[in-house]
């Protein structure tokens, strides 16, 4: 909505609806106040990719009213999210469904990670609250203008990391905030992804098949370079592409690695480098890699300055089957982390260890955990913990309060993961970052990538 409209009060309009001898529809944005939803009314709500994490999210979403959905691709899983949703009407391009439909509150952002920028400043600007999957965006840039863009328009934000609505993090806060294990100088965070098969030895397919017929190929990719379809990226694969995804750590590095950014206030980084650690992919270093595929295995090392109080900060990032070292006072036969991954917290004073979401945390050995006298909570808790993270947000929508991963937290996080596949890309360079100008400062064919190029017809 425009600034101008957002400014009219309830009162200013009762009374002229009173003067009138008339009622008045009010709309949706001036009945709670302050440009929001009442609480008792239902958003209207439009979901842009509901073939995969979009289903979940409007189903989590349940009792709003669901408006509007849009997919490339009307087969599928898709096509299931629409059939349970007959009186929502259904598009192909966001752009044509944003023009035509003015009732859309609020938007689900859930395409693969390349159109996640396009698609939410599309919303963004036109008033609408946003909830956009994890990694928030593809680039470090796009990050950076959906946190500026959602201030200036003052919309309701949230990124899909459902783990930062559990308890996990904020009891690793809590802890930390206490001083269990004393000042935090080292941080290990891992993950088995990938799942799926990709190695930067992989050239582009060369078959052509045909585009399915319920598939906008030409929408699919969007900003990213063009190139004939093929099931390989959809619905195959796409996170393994350099041109769509973004790699392991775009997948869990906002689940993982969340409670060390949230427990040691982190913001950005200093420096960090990546390294492709697996023996075959070490051979580019002498045959040139096709870079169309993000590596099997990687570690990335992070360094963040001192703040608040704590000290510099060593992150760590395992992926591909990578591990840290075994601490020696984890007791035998003890797992590190869970199926997912899990943090490592290495203090002054003794360790701490937790599973994806922040899950699972514990002191270790676990004879230090039993006779941790733990804090009274000092932060609120979100209702329904993780599986109330997209209620948390339409909270938010209709009460203006910001929600647990909004865009001023999520962004900046989002931009240091990110950062890790910037350098990923340009392996064994130590990479110095300076984060409030967004620039490498010393290595100039790496900072060309801080911001990606759009394909003609599209663009921020």
């Amino acid at each position: 909505m425009a600034d101008t409209q957002r400014t009219v009060s309830r009162r200013d309009l009762l009374q002229a609806s009173v003067a009138a001898a008339t009622f008045t529809i009010i709309p949706h944005h001036v009945l709670g106040g302050q440009g929001q939803p009442s609480a008792n009314e239902r958003l209207n709500i439009a979901a842009v990719g509901v073939g995969g994490m979009g289903a979940n999210n409007l189903s989590a979403c349940a009792g709003e009213n669901i408006v509007a959905l849009c997919d490339v691709d009307a087969g599928g899983y898709a096509a299931k999210t629409i059939a349970k949703y007959p009186g929502a009407k259904t598009y192909k391009d966001f752009r044509v469904m944003f023009d035509r439909q003015k009732d859309i509150d609020a938007v689900i952002v859930a395409t693969p990670d390349h159109t996640h920028a396009v698609v939410a400043l599309a919303a963004i600007r036109r008033g609408k609250h946003v909830y956009v999957q994890k990694p928030l965006t593809h680039s470090v840039y796009e990050a950076r203008v959906l946190v500026e863009e959602a201030r200036k328009y003052r919309v309701m934000t949230q990124m899909g990391n459902q783990g930062h609505s559990g308890d996990g993090p904020r009891l690793i806060s809590e802890w930390i905030a206490d001083g269990v294990i004393g000042a935090v100088r080292e941080v290990h965070c891992w993950t088995n992804r990938p799942v799926w098969p990709q190695s930067i030895e992989v050239e582009r397919p060369k078959e052509t098949p045909p585009v399915p017929s319920t598939l906008d190929w030409d929408l699919w990719i969007g900003p990213a370079p063009l190139r004939p379809y093929h099931p390989s990226y959809h619905p195959g694969t796409w996170r393994a592409w350099w041109d769509f995804g973004t790699g392991s750590l775009g997948d869990l590095g906002c689940h993982i690695m969340d409670p060390a950014f949230w427990a040691l206030k982190l913001k950005y980084p200093v420096s960090v480098e990546g390294c492709i650690s697996t023996y075959w992919e070490r051979l580019w270093q002498k045959t040139e890699p096709k870079n169309e595929q993000y590596p099997r295995s990687t570690i990335v090392r992070y360094k963040f300055p001192a703040r608040d109080g704590m000290p510099e900060v060593k992150l760590t990032w395992w992926d591909g089957g990578m591990m840290p070292e075994r601490p020696e006072v984890l007791e035998k036969g003890r797992r590190m982390g869970d199926d997912d991954g899990g943090v490592l917290f290495i203090g002054d004073k003794g360790l701490l260890m937790c599973g994806c979401f922040g899950k699972g945390a514990r002191l270790i050995p676990e004879s230090r955990m039993k006779e941790y006298k733990r804090p009274a909570p000092t932060l609120p808790r979100v209702p329904g913990g993780e599986s109330g993270h997209e209620r948390d947000w339409v909270r938010s929508c209709k009460d203006g309060k910001p929600s647990s991963a909004s865009f001023d937290y999520s962004g900046p996080f989002a931009e240091t993961v990110l950062m890790g596949n910037l350098a990923i890309r340009f392996p064994f360079r130590e990479l110095q970052w300076d984060g409030e100008k967004m620039e490498v400062t010393n290595d100039k064919d790496a900072n060309a990538y801080v911001r990606r190029q759009y394909r003609s017809g599209w663009t921020l």
